[in-house]
């Protein structure tokens, strides 16, 4: 696709191999683009590195699992918060400019859990690395200010970029640890998050502000009220009771500030979540499958090394070690990445909805050979990659319907909302699997077994909801004269063919 827009050069829009357009500008658009891969790659790793590593950080600060969890579920957390207030912000002082802020945020984060002297401290650092989560936003809408005719194609590629950075993590944090110690998986990525932060300031071309100097500071804050007190009830209401006055009034508080939280969306005159846009039958469909598939992935990636590095002598687990149970998590991160370059004919014969719901059936079949066949563990590979192949043919399509759904300068708002919806069903996910587990602790201080047992097929239940969502998923071959694009086919093949998640 062309641009049209006779000035776009000059705005530094125009980035192809196209002769005419001079060599000084082409290598400013790969430098741009190697800024913002390294920059939603680091944020991907931070999310997962830490994963293998919960049950030693239990052990090192002498804490339990409910606790421990919140450093996933902060993290989760905070980036639901920050990924479209910092969106939003970018847009009000510029995108590249705030980008640069938050990849020092990011940085600070990893200083501070580097150093952190106890837990607490690490899950206040992880907070702050959440930040982290405005990088996505900023991202991709950089990349449409800066890539107008192969905008598609450099989304497509920063998505898909977000998967091998969570796998990469789950993988490599265990020689980290062996090598450097658990505070090595915050040096490392500290360094690349400064370079990052240094190049964005003198490389990456400053972007366009877009709306008036307005913020959604009051939605934010709504927001951030209904979360945590939503996410705290749940992961703690096993401790508490669920009939105490502490957990009923969090409950009935995340209710009540959910609901003023979505009229204040609705009248405000820049919302943090355009709840207009969610009105789209195409992208509340996609949301509500990314928010159920979320909070299967990021729980079962949470809890299943702690069930692996559990001993026999609590009647399972294997006692692996960090780098093992980062192994048996490969085959999901390697699958969930190469699915995505098969997707693509899947979807042109099938329907991106017939190809979602057999993705998302496919991770309810996992999730249940985990729940109920976790003896061996060839049975926990198959789980893995059946989970890596369903999130695979989900994610690869479900970033088409978005792409599809919406007008062309609207893409990047969407895809970032959509990411955001996923990562808040992943902080809801973790923090139920952390009430389900530790629900009944054994006398030598492990979980029951049957708490993985009944988390997991909880797991398999949400991915039937995602199936059933997906029935929602318009018909794409029939949508083509409404989308944007012209052709909503080809922006979900476009966008499959490059592996989107």
């Amino acid at each position: 696709m062309r641009s049209s827009d006779p000035d776009l050069a000059e705005k530094g829009g125009v980035r192809t191999a196209d002769p005419a357009v001079p060599a000084e500008s082409r290598v400013r658009s790969v430098v741009t683009f190697g800024v913002l891969a390294v920059s939603v790659s680091s944020f991907a790793l931070l999310q997962s590195l830490v994963v293998p590593v919960l049950s030693q950080l239990e052990r090192e600060f002498d804490t339990d699992q409910a606790t421990v969890t919140w450093l996933l579920t902060g993290y989760l957390l905070s980036a639901s918060i920050a990924t479209p207030l910092l969106g939003r912000i970018g847009d009000v002082v510029g995108k590249t400019r705030m980008l640069a802020v938050t990849l020092t945020a990011l940085s600070l984060g990893s200083l501070m859990a580097a150093l952190a002297p106890d837990i607490g401290w690490l899950i206040v650092a992880r907070v702050v690395q959440g930040a982290g989560g405005g990088v996505l936003p900023l991202a991709f809408g950089i990349a449409h200010d800066e890539f107008r005719d192969r905008m598609t194609t450099a989304v497509s590629i920063l998505a898909s970029l977000t998967a091998v950075g969570f796998g990469f993590g789950i993988v490599a944090a265990g020689p980290i640890v062996d090598h450097l110690g658990y505070d090595g998986l915050f040096w490392l990525p500290m360094i690349a998050t400064v370079a990052a932060a240094v190049a964005t300031g003198l490389f990456v071309p400053p972007s366009p502000v877009t709306t008036p100097a307005r913020l959604p500071l009051v939605p934010a804050l709504l927001l951030a009220g209904w979360l945590a007190s939503l996410l705290l009830a749940l992961s703690k209401g096993n401790q508490w009771g669920w009939a105490t006055p502490i957990t009923i009034g969090l409950l009935a508080a995340a209710l009540v500030i959910a609901a003023a939280w979505v009229v204040t969306e609705r009248r405000v005159p820049v919302p943090m979540i355009d709840m207009r846009m969610m009105r789209i039958r195409g992208v509340w469909a996609a949301n509500l499958v990314a928010a159920f598939v979320g909070f299967g992935m990021f729980a079962s990636f949470g809890f299943l090394p702690q069930l692996l590095q559990t001993p026999p002598e609590a009647g399972y687990g294997f006692d692996a070690t960090i780098s093992e149970s980062g192994n048996l998590l490969l085959p999901s991160a390697v699958t969930s990445f190469l699915i995505g370059f098969w997707t693509a004919p899947l979807v042109r014969r099938f329907g991106a909805r017939q190809v979602i719901m057999t993705g998302a059936l496919v991770m309810a079949g996992a999730f249940a050979i985990i729940a109920f066949r976790h003896d061996e563990t060839w049975q926990l590979y198959l789980g893995t990659t059946l989970q890596g192949i369903g999130s695979g043919l989900v994610f690869s399509s479900l970033a088409g319907v978005v792409l599809s759904s919406v007008p062309g300068h609207q893409t990047g708002v969407a895809s970032g909302m959509n990411a955001n919806i996923r990562t808040i069903g992943g902080a809801l996910g973790s923090a139920v699997m952390a009430g389900i587990i530790t629900a009944r602790i054994n006398p030598d201080g492990f979980p029951a077994e049957v708490g993985y047992t009944a988390g997991f097929a909880v797991l398999a239940v949400a991915m039937v909801g995602a199936a059933v969502a997906a029935l929602a998923i318009p018909d794409l071959h029939e949508q083509g004269t409404h989308s944007r694009w012209g052709d909503a086919d080809t922006a979900v093949t476009e966008a499959a063919e490059h592996g989107v998640r």
